[in-house]
């Protein structure tokens, strides 16, 4: 696909959840769903896509500056205060036009996803007639822009606004890593870089739907979304559990004791050492979550 899709980037890339990968660079989000769907129509294949990122640069007290795409590359809290001297994150001058009247939906969208500088005007005004467009212009986060922006702007405006954008360079930004632990492991490919002053809303937000897609075990699960050591949210999925005292009759009471406490060991054991393994539609979950509109 590449071959015929010159636009579009690879380079190999490594999970220790995932396995080995590629990495690869779109235009858009729906650029990479194009592409995800030609390869499951055209060569059959089973693929696991995790949420889009966008390239950050960080600043070190040295004066070196490296960039990132992956957010397990991302600082620790830790070594942010002692190494770091700031995180910047690509922003566009974004462009919007739409009718008049949803112009306050629109400023709504465009400050709940950070962003600043904003100013409208009319176009077209004619021999003193006041246009029924409007133009908006501010400055966004690029990562905003590629998760649900679009989908939304379109949602609020009834499919009548259209939107562009260009590189704005980049700006200092208060941003964190956010880890997920499936029973106290850490998931590298769920890894996130938000925004610290959204961490709380994403944290939860995400939690709630691993629960719904992640498959109960026969031990009770944890669900965490962590920012260093602080916890944002957490989750739990109940344990399945087996009636052991099925084939014992009569007023064996004590035998029904044994066995339940033996069932409640045995699952403490499993908790302890066991592993869970993420279905796709886990990873696609991810990848769907919008932030409430």
């Amino acid at each position: 696909l590449t071959l015929t899709d010159r636009s579009v980037t690879v380079s190999r890339d490594s999970s220790t959840a995932l396995g080995q990968g590629l990495r690869l660079g779109f235009f858009g989000t729906l650029h990479m769903d194009v592409f995800r769907q030609r390869l499951e129509d055209e060569y059959n294949a089973n693929i696991i896509i995790t949420a889009p990122t966008v390239p950050y640069e960080i600043v070190y007290n040295n004066g070196k500056t490296k960039l990132i795409s992956n957010p397990t590359e991302f600082p620790d809290p830790e070594d942010m205060r002692s190494l770091v001297k700031e995180v910047r994150e690509p922003i566009v001058k974004a462009s919007i036009i739409v009718p008049a009247e949803y112009l306050g939906d629109m400023i709504d969208l465009c400050t709940s996803h950070r962003a600043d500088s904003l100013d409208h005007k009319f176009l077209d005004i004619v021999d003193g007639a006041t246009s029924s467009r409007i133009i908006i212009n501010c400055m966004i986060p690029l990562s905003e822009v590629v998760t649900d922006f679009f989908d939304k702007l379109k949602s609020r405006s009834s499919g009548f606004a259209s939107f562009d954008y260009e590189d704005g360079g980049y700006r200092q930004s208060d941003l964190v890593k956010m880890t997920f632990l499936l029973n106290q492991k850490p998931v590298d490919a769920l890894a996130l870089i938000v925004h610290s002053s959204a961490a709380h809303e994403v944290g939860q937000m995400w939690v709630k739907k691993l629960v719904k897609v992640v498959p109960r075990q026969l031990f009770e699960l944890s669900i965490q979304a962590a920012v260093g050591r602080k916890v944002m949210a957490r989750g739990n999925i109940s344990a399945f559990r087996k009636d052991v005292t099925a084939g014992l009759y009569g007023g064996h009471y004590e035998r029904k004791l044994k066995h339940l406490d033996n069932q409640k060991k045995a699952k403490k054991r499993m908790k302890s050492v066991g592993n869970v393994d993420l279905p796709q539609e886990a990873f696609f979950e991810i990848l769907s979550s919008k932030k409430s509109s």
